[in-house]
Formats: structure tokens, sequence, C-alpha cells
């Protein structure tokens, strides 16, 4: 069998498992011939053996077996929100769900999402092997482009867009655009990263890849209506929203961030459907800008 197909069949044993939460061999072998890739052929003991083993090297994902011979993958740290691991099965399993409906691609739209592949390689070498960056960079509404030295700290996707967090000689930090990269190479220099830096952690008082300025974290209430509320329940706005308030048409949320500019604008963006009920400051400049935008 080619590679290619034994590695599509790992991606959906994995998938399956994790969907099914605990599963026997038997029933993954309904759902497995459900599937054009079996061609009517069962997993047998060996095969499933052996693919287990194949998606433990490859993954880092061991596949369990309880008591009452059912598999499951237990490791909440791999499949944590926002971890590479879960990001990779996550958009290899759609992948081969794709693969697998070829005879519906007139049916299936797609949101496409800028590779960068280019620059990603480079800076994922370069955070491999501790070595700064060249950085030409031209921001938006700019005519001249700036020019940095920076030590890649860690790469971050958010809303289609790759982001990279520099850190500079001073020890400040740049949060740069990939689509905005002008020039990029590798240099011979060299650095060590912070022992005590961690990725997850430095975003996460922020909404997106926005920090800086002079605003403090806060505590900020929302107000959603309609089926906004019910949105925000299934896809939290940040991983610090609770559930403060509820009424007959209408749930109150709690967050507790930055308020930078990305946050406004996604509290923007939902119209009359979400409302800031605190901090006064951030209702009124909320307000203010929902005014500016509806004059002639």
């Amino acid at each position: 069998m080619k590679a290619s197909a034994l590695f599509k069949e790992y991606v959906w044993l994995v998938g399956t498992i994790s969907r099914a939460g605990r599963i026997t061999l038997r029933e993954i072998n309904e759902r497995w011939l459900r599937t054009e890739m079996s061609e009517g052929v069962e997993f047998s003991r060996t095969t499933f053996r052996r693919h287990r083993a194949e998606v433990e090297e490859m993954f880092g994902i061991i596949i369990d077996c309880d008591s009452e011979n059912r598999y499951y993958i237990d490791d909440t740290e791999m499949f944590r929100e926002e971890s590479v691991q879960k990001w990779m099965l996550s958009t290899l399993t759609v992948s081969n769900i794709v693969s697998e409906a070829r005879g519906l691609h007139d049916r299936i739209l797609l949101e496409s999402i800028p590779s960068e592949s280019e620059h990603l390689q480079t800076v994922v070498e370069a955070m491999r092997e501790n070595r700064c960056l060249s950085i030409r960079y031209q921001r938006y509404g700019k005519t001249e482009s700036n020019q940095w030295t920076v030590e890649p700290y860690c790469i971050k996707l958010f809303r289609r867009r790759w982001y990279l967090l520099g850190r500079l000689d001073d020890g400040g930090f740049l949060t740069l655009s990939f689509d905005r990269i002008q020039e990029m190479a590798m240099t011979d220099r060299t650095f060590v990263l912070d022992k005590d830096f961690d990725a997850q952690s430095y975003f996460s008082a922020y909404y997106g890849v926005m920090q800086g300025g002079n605003e403090t974290k806060r505590r900020i209430v929302l107000r959603a209506f309609g089926n906004e509320r019910y949105a925000i329940r299934d896809l939290p706005l940040h991983h610090s929203q609770k559930e403060v308030g509820v009424g007959d048409d209408y749930v109150d949320f709690e967050v507790c961030l930055h308020p930078t500019s990305d946050f406004l604008a996604q509290i923007l963006s939902r119209g009359r459907w979400l409302k800031v009920l605190e901090p006064e400051d951030i209702a009124l400049n909320i307000k203010r800008m929902h005014l500016e935008a509806a004059e002639d």
C-alpha cells in the first residue's frame, strides 16, 4: 500500500476514536466499511495493532484499551485548546473527509487560508536552531518599510493569518503578520530562549494577537441577544468567559482580558446583538464607534 494511503488511514483512525470517546474494534470496522478507503475490507487485528503502533510513532498519540475492550485516546494535554496536535489532527481529518467526498466537490465550499509556506518554513527552522531573523516589514498605511533583527519566540495562527512574535534587542516584543513581510532571512546570530517564556501564557490575557497600548486587563460584561447568546456559548470569545446572568431573551457573559482593538472590533462586528454592560468607559467607546460608523 502507498504511504499516502496509509497516512490517510492513520488520520481516519485517530479522528474516529477521538470523536467516539470509547469504541470497540467491531464498531471501528462498521464505520471503516462505510468509507471509500476500505474498499470493503475490514481491519484485521494485526493491521489494527500495526496502525496503533504507527500512530504513536508518527503523532505521539497513544490509542489505549480499557477493561471492556474499548479503544480510546486519553491525553487531555495533547488535545487542549489551540495545541499544535489538535490543530494538525483537525486539519488532516478535514482533509481526509473532503478527499473521500471528491464526487461532492461542487457542494463543499471551503475558505482559503494563505499557506505562507516559505516564511513558515524559515521561521520554524530559525526557532528550532535558535537563530535570529532579519526582517524587512511594511505596515498597513505606511510607505516606508522597517528593518528589524528579531529572536523568533513563537508563531500564532489567527483569523486565517500567520503571525510571528519576535523579541528585540531591548527585550521588547513585536508581532508581525507574515503577509506584510517583504524580506526574511536567517542570520548567523543565535539567541537563548527565555526559560520562563510560555507562548500560551503570553497571549492568554488577549483576545487575538494584538497587545500593548495603555489598556490594562479588565473585567468586561457583555449581553448577548437572540441567536448570538447561543453562538457565544458554543464558541467562547475567550478562555476566561463565564456565564453570569440569563434573561428571557439574553445571556450575560464575563471575560477578563486586555480590551485591545481587535477585541473591540469583534464586539462591533456583532452589531445590536452584543452589548457592553460594564465597564462604562468601554461601553461608551463602543457606542461612539457605532455612531461614527452610521454617520453620512
